[in-house]
C-alpha cells in the first residue's frame, strides 16, 4: 500500500497545523490550526467574518489547496486537542471535506464552540467522540484504524492519533510532555506506544519540536503546582491585591490556582472570556468541579461588576484569575495595565505570570509593554512560575527510544527550531533526506511505494 505525507501547515512555524496522511485511496487529516501571531499583525481582524483564502494569504490558516494533489478521499479528520494552534482553522476548512471530525470530549466542545461562532461559511461535519485507547475503522477497504492514544499535555483530554496501516503505524506525535503524575487526567500512555512499536512497528514518527533545543527532561505539572503553593503561601497574610494569569485552557493549572488560593482564604475569580469558556466546558464534563461556588465572568458588564466588589469588600479577600498572559491587547490584563477596568493596582501587589512567553516577536513585544506598564504601578511581578507541555531534548529520545520510528518528520516550529531536533535525530542515525525528512508548508512525501 503506498502512504502519502503532506505537510500542509505547521512546518515553517509554530501554529495552523494541518497533515495528510494518505495511505491507498483513503486520506486522515490530523488538525486545522490558526497562526495567531499573524492575525494579530493586523487591527481589528475578526476570522470568523472572513473568507479562508482571505486568511490563508494572511498566513493566519493553512494553506490547504495542497489537497487537490493528494489522489484520495478524506475520511477523517483528528485533531489532538483544542489549542487554537490545531483547531482554529477547523470552521473555515473542514467543509471543504465529505469527512467527520473525530476527537476526545473536551476537543469536540471546543470545536463546537468554534462552529458556533462561525459566520462565513456552514460547518456540517458530523462530530465523532472517542476517549483516549478507542479506535475506529477508517473508510471501507478495511485496512485501516484510528487510535487514539492518550497523552499529557497543558490542555485536558490531549491524544496522539495514530493510523494504524498494513505498512505500520503513522504515529502523529504532536503536542504533549511525558508526564507519569499530572495534576488532571491520566498519565502518558508509554505503555501503548511501546506496544505499537512491537507488535506492529512504527513506519513514520511527526514529531513537536517546539522545545528541542532546550536541554534536560520537561517537568511534571506537579512541580509548576508546588511552585505556585510556595509563591502564593509566602503571601497567606498579604492585605494586598494578588492576581494570577495563565494559559486559559490550562484548566490543571487554573484547578491549583483555585485550590490555593481558597486554603490562604482568598475568594478565587475566574474573569475574561476563556477563562469562562474553558472553565465552563471542564466543569460541564466532571474533569473539575469549578461552578459550585466559583464565580466565572466573560462579558465586560459582569467583569466589571465583579472588579466593583473587589473594591467595595477589599482586595485581600480576592483572587482574580484573568486572561492576558501574552499581553493580547484585549485581553483582562492588558486592559487592568491600562486603568481599563474598575480595579486599580497599589505599590506593592502581587501578580503571578503561571504561563511563559510563547516564542514569537509579537508576544514577546505585547508582554513586555504590559510589564512596563504593571512596574511604573508598582506591581511585584513573579515570572514563569511555569512548567511547559512540551518536550524537551531528554523527552525527544525518550520517544525515539520508545517508538524506534522507520522515518521521522520534525514540526511544530520555524525551520531554525526544527534544527534543534534534526541534530538530535541525526546523532540517533537518522539522515537527511533518507529517513529524516525537513518539511516545508506544502510538501508531500512518498514513504512506501506501490
Amino acid at each position: 500500500m503506498e502512504i502519502e505525507i503532506a505537510t500542509v501547515g505547521g512546518y515553517e512555524e509554530i501554529g495552523r497545523q494541518m497533515t495528510a496522511v494518505r495511505a491507498g485511496d483513503e486520506v486522515v487529516i490530523f488538525d486545522m490550526g490558526l497562526h495567531l501571531s499573524e492575525v494579530l499583525l493586523h487591527d481589528n481582524v475578526e476570522t470568523e467574518d472572513m473568507h479562508s483564502l482571505d486568511l490563508i494569504d494572511l498566513g493566519a490558516i493553512p494553506d490547504d489547496r495542497v489537497m487537490s494533489q493528494i489522489d484520495g478521499e478524506v475520511e477523517a479528520i483528528v485533531p489532538t486537542h483544542g489549542h487554537l494552534d490545531h483547531i482554529g482553522a477547523l470552521s473555515k476548512l473542514a467543509h471543504r471535506y465529505d469527512a467527520p471530525i473525530v476527537g476526545t470530549d473536551f476537543t469536540i466542545e471546543l470545536v463546537k464552540k468554534q462552529v458556533q461562532q462561525e459566520s462565513k461559511f456552514s460547518v456540517d461535519n458530523e462530530l465523532l467522540t472517542l476517549s483516549a485507547g478507542d479506535s475506529m475503522e477508517i473508510g471501507e477497504s478495511g485496512d485501516l484504524e484510528l487510535e487514539l492514544v492518550n497523552v499529557t499535555h497543558s490542555i485536558p483530554d490531549a491524544i496522539n492519533p495514530v493510523l494504524h496501516t498494513p505498512e505500520g503505524a503513522v504515529v502523529y506525535g504532536l503536542d504533549k510532555r511525558l508526564d507519569p503524575n499530572p495534576v488532571l487526567g491520566d498519565p502518558f500512555d508509554s505503555e501503548r506506544f511501546r506496544e505499537i512499536k512491537d507488535e506492529e512497528g512504527v513506519l513514520c514518527y511527526i514529531e513537536d519540536c517546539t522545545n528541542a533545543g532546550e536541554k534536560g527532561r520537561t517537568p511534571s505539572e506537579q512541580v509548576a503546582r508546588t511552585k505556585l503553593k510556595d509563591v502564593m503561601f509566602r503571601h497567606e497574610n498579604f492585605e494586598g491585591g494578588m492576581v494570577a494569569t495563565t494559559f486559559s485552557s490550562h484548566v490543571a493549572r487554573i484547578k491549583s490556582l483555585v485550590e490555593f488560593a481558597r486554603e490562604i482564604d482568598r475568594e478565587p475569580i475566574l474573569l475574561g472570556r476563556s477563562m469562562k469558556k474553558y472553565g465552563s466546558i471542564a466543569d460541564k464534563l466532571g474533569m473539575v468541579d469549578f461552578t459550585h461556588g466559583l464565580e466565572m465572568q466573560g462579558h465586560r458588564g459582569g467583569v466589571d461588576q465583579a472588579f466593583e466588589r473587589i473594591n467595595k469588600e477589599g482586595k485581600e479577600n480576592y483572587f482574580p484569575i484573568v486572561t492576558g498572559h501574552q499581553g493580547e491587547p484585549h485581553a483582562m490584563l492588558t486592559r487592568m495595565a491600562k486603568d481599563r477596568t474598575p480595579f486599580e493596582f497599589d505599590e506593592g501587589d502581587k501578580l503571578i505570570f503561571s504561563a511563559r512567553i510563547i516564542p514569537d516577536p509579537i508576544n514577546v513585544g505585547q508582554r513586555h509593554q504590559v510589564e512596563r506598564l504593571l512596574r511604573k504601578q508598582g506591581v511585584r511581578i513573579y515570572d514563569d512560575v511555569h512548567v511547559s507541555g512540551h518536550l524537551r531534548t531528554e523527552g525527544h529520545y525518550d520517544m525515539l527510544n520508545l517508538l524506534e520510528p522507520e522515518n521521522i518528520i520534525p514540526a511544530h516550529n520555524s525551520m531554525e527550531g526544527v534544527s534543534h531536533y534534526v541534530d538530535l535525530a541525526e546523532g540517533m542515525g537518522y539522515d537527511v533526506g533518507e529517513d529524516l525528512y525537513v518539511a516545508r508548508n506544502g510538501d508531500t512525501y512518498t514513504i512506501v511505494e506501490d
